[in-house]
């Protein structure tokens, strides 16, 4: 089984001053498409939320979008979805890494996914 990446899709785009803020969508689809350029070694997980919600999964990244809380969803896929395989969570948010961590997951942060 893959190890599985979820990237908290606002806290990372969020995370560096480009303008994302006049779109959180474009910005949203960026991400995604830097992270379909992976290596495919692993399963990627991309949550968003707000208006973000609607970005469509491509290969390689599948798009799981967060109808109230970005980070309880984000909590929701390392539960389910992180059984018996290593799981990595992008994020800085504190509370978000120390919840995952509880369960298991390894957390990184921001910089190390690609933004282009």
């Amino acid at each position: 089984m893959k190890p599985l990446l979820v990237v908290d899709a606002a806290n990372v785009v969020g995370s560096v001053p480009d303008g994302w803020w006049r779109d959180r969508f474009g910005a949203a689809e960026r991400l995604r498409d830097a992270l379909a350029g992976r290596s495919g070694t692993e399963d990627v997980v991309l949550v968003v939320e707000g208006k973000a919600r609607g970005v469509p999964s491509v290969d390689g990244v599948r798009v799981v979008p967060a109808e109230h809380s970005g980070d309880d969803k984000i909590v929701e896929v390392v539960r389910t979805e992180g059984a018996g395989r290593p799981v990595t969570v992008v994020t800085a948010d504190r509370e978000l890494r120390r919840r995952v961590t509880e369960l298991g997951a390894e957390v990184a942060g921001p910089t190390s996914v690609p933004r282009r």
